[in-house]
């Protein structure tokens, strides 16, 4: 599991020694018993836990109860935050609406700087927004400042992965808006949509299906599908001609016949007009996805058309 940002762990700095802040914990935050409502202890965004969510406000008091034990059994992650601080103001209610997603399967642990400075210098923090993983009883992860919330997210589930939680994948709400704007054609939207996601997260193979399913919509926008695919027979060696008849074929559900259409047109040229069709082949691929076992094939062919 690594950082959200990508960058270098706060633990290859050494380990968080939390033995001094264990503790008596009070009856009413034993291990089990559902967190108290009340007025926050100054986090910023601090709902009481309810429902689905499991948030607690933490203190010296209460910190071997709701983050040690309480993570022998749930991944907990602590937010170190301050009421009045932009970026903690902005990112405290994103993981608060990221744990009641969660609907229990990990905590969110608030502890407040300005109340707590002891936690925050056992866990040195220095500076806030800070998050920390905690699982088993010791510190697994952290990050510092404010990071993309879809990168928030992968970072959560690797979070859940390393306590031994196997939940379904959350879907991107983002997503779905940018399916729907392809579906009702309109493709400046859902293109738009697709680049935002792939912004956070570079490799999320459905945005980046969707981004070429817009290419593929465009390029055949207003283009008749019988008359492309009889022009494409009587002309084989017509590049544009073949990448139109490919287009219209993964469109129409036949995208192995569109690849060996490609692969073979890829064995016919040379230079510049075989890269531009090695590439249209390699954007159709984005489409199923790399696990797709007509792709895996047709990638060994234009291995072989290659080399």
């Amino acid at each position: 599991m690594s950082d959200p940002r990508i960058t270098s762990s706060i633990f290859t700095r050494g380990a968080v020694d939390l033995s001094t802040l264990r503790g008596p914990a009070p009856a009413s935050s034993r291990p089990g018993t559902p967190p108290q409502g009340g007025p926050s202890n100054g986090v910023p965004g601090a709902p009481t836990a309810g429902g689905d969510t499991a948030i607690v406000d933490v203190t010296e008091a209460t910190i071997q109860s709701d983050v040690l034990e309480r993570s022998m059994a749930t991944p907990v992650i602590v937010f170190f935050g301050a009421a009045g601080f932009p970026e903690s103001d902005e990112f405290a209610p994103v993981l608060e609406r990221l744990n009641a997603e969660g609907g229990g399967t990990w905590v969110l642990a608030r502890v407040d700087v300005q109340e707590n400075p002891r936690i925050a210098q056992m866990f040195r923090v220095q500076g806030i927004p800070m998050v920390y993983a905690v699982v088993g009883g010791q510190p697994v992860d952290a990050f510092s400042g404010v990071v993309p919330e879809a990168q928030l997210r992968q970072w959560i589930q690797a979070v859940l992965k390393a306590g031994g939680v196997t939940v379904a994948e959350p879907e991107d709400p983002r997503l779905d808006e940018a399916d729907d704007a392809l579906m009702s054609g309109d493709l400046d939207a859902a293109e738009q949509a697709y680049r935002k996601i792939l912004a956070d997260a570079p490799a999320d193979a459905a945005a980046t299906a969707g981004l070429a399913q817009v290419g593929v919509a465009r390029r055949v926008a207003g283009a008749d599908p019988s008359a492309a695919l009889a022009a494409a027979e009587s002309a084989p060696d017509d590049v544009a001609a073949q990448l139109l008849a490919a287009d219209i074929e993964v469109l129409s559900g036949l995208a192995e016949q569109a690849y060996a259409r490609l692969v073979g047109l890829v064995r016919r040229t040379a230079g510049e007009d075989r890269e531009t069709v090695r590439q249209h082949l390699v954007s159709l691929f984005s489409i199923a996805g790399p696990d797709d076992p007509a792709v895996a094939s047709a990638r060994r062919a234009l291995a072989s058309a290659l080399f």
